[in-house]
């Protein structure tokens, strides 16, 4: 079996913990953040935070030219603490939350996937999490 690449991306918000999770975790607010850049959208979200529930998430380029569901099913959910998935493909993931002094440090550590680069997925995942902080931030 050939060696999964993990890549961490990571991002402080200024925020409390409490708040970063709701954000995080409503469809509300993330078709408002999810996107890596303003040429991307997310049209539609679902999400049931537990233990075996499932989330999906549309993304899509704004122009029409491409899209893609981005879904999995939750393996572990420690309110405000962690989240670990399953993507449809297989792969890992797992968010950790933690506070500090008002803010939230979230880092999210995920498996590569084998078509791009692994340079190209942490910069995309995280433009999209800088774009998570910034959204929060804005929110106050």
């Amino acid at each position: 079996m050939a060696q999964v690449t993990r890549i961490t991306v990571e991002a402080t918000i200024n925020a409390p913990v409490a708040k970063v999770w709701n954000i995080w975790n409503t469809p509300s607010d993330i078709i408002q953040w999810n996107s890596p850049d303003p040429s991307w959208h997310t049209p539609s979200s679902e999400n049931d935070l537990r233990i075996g529930g499932k989330f999906k998430n549309r993304m899509e380029a704004k122009d029409g030219s491409f899209g893609f569901d981005f879904a999995g099913v939750y393996d572990q959910v420690e309110l405000h603490k962690e989240i670990t998935y399953t993507m449809g493909d297989g792969r890992k993931a797992t968010t950790l939350f933690t506070e500090q002094d008002g803010k939230t440090k979230v880092e999210t550590i995920f498996d590569a996937e084998t078509e791009n680069e692994p340079e190209m997925q942490k910069q995309g995942w995280q433009a999209i999490l800088d774009n998570f902080a910034k959204y929060t931030e804005s929110n106050n």
